[in-house]
């Protein structure tokens, strides 16, 4: 989107004049470039005299803020993320040797049976009873 131009050709006007209407057109190029709650920021930057170079810094120094933030969060979330992997594997490890536990006994259990179930037949076999 092209923005028109705001060319105004201002035939012998005095210098509080050309100061007027460039004031005017920062006040409106604020307003179209300022959502509605910062233009009361912005208000206030001109009543207290900020100068450009002033502008710059605070802006500069907020874009370092916003990216030594946004880089401190992306490690601590990389350190969460790391954290989490390390505890899904640890789990997976434990519930394997839980599960070879369980298989072996399992197979102690079925080879209890087998023995108790011998045992069974020899007694019948034998006449005694219980």
């Amino acid at each position: 989107m092209e923005r028109p131009s705001l060319e105004i050709n201002l035939p012998d006007t005095h210098e509080e004049g050309k100061l007027y209407v460039v004031d005017s057109l920062n006040n409106l190029n604020k307003l179209n470039v300022c959502p509605d709650g910062s233009q009361h920021a912005l208000d206030e930057e001109e009543n207290t005299g900020d100068t450009g170079e002033n502008r710059t810094e605070t802006n500069t120094r907020n874009q370092c803020l916003f990216f030594v933030t946004f880089i401190l969060t992306l490690i601590v979330s990389l350190a969460l993320v790391s954290f989490v992997i390390f505890l899904i594997i640890q789990t997976r490890n434990k519930m394997d040797q839980i599960t070879s536990r369980l298989i072996s006994e399992k197979k102690n259990i079925e080879e209890l049976k087998k023995m108790n179930n011998m045992i069974l037949k020899h007694l019948n076999q034998s006449g005694i009873k219980m």
